[in-house]
């Protein structure tokens, strides 16, 4: 299943805008979601085929929301990596025990972005 449709959750504005750039000047069709609440929201609306998740959020944080979509069994199927600027290794693990299938540290780097996501292809 080629990628095309990203949901992007980040309470960030400013990442929200970066992400969806670096990602719409590639093709993909891009929705972002600022928390958890408007995350699943999107979700119901249009399901991506991979999810970009924040960590640090308010409300239910991005740990929380994996955790609860890759076991819903409607979303199951969508891959979560994880982008965070948390850099630790327990966080890492900790994220992928949640579900997540990769795990990016902001700064992100465009290319090794991309590179993440077309592992999905």
């Amino acid at each position: 299943m080629a990628i095309q449709k990203i949901l992007v959750v980040d309470d960030s504005k400013t990442e929200l805008h970066h992400l969806s750039d670096v990602l719409g000047k590639r093709g993909y069709s891009v929705r972002t979601a600022e928390n958890g609440e408007e995350a699943l929201r999107r979700l119901e609306e249009d399901k991506p085929d991979l999810i970009l998740m924040d960590v640090v959020m308010p409300g239910q944080n991005g740990f929380q929301l994996t955790r609860s979509i890759t076991r819903d069994p409607r979303f199951s199927d969508v891959p979560v990596i994880m982008c965070t600027s948390k850099n630790q290794e327990t966080d890492k693990v900790w994220g992928m025990r949640q579900g997540a299938r990769d795990y990016i540290v902001k700064p992100v780097n465009a290319d090794e972005l991309i590179a993440k996501i077309k592992a999905f292809d």
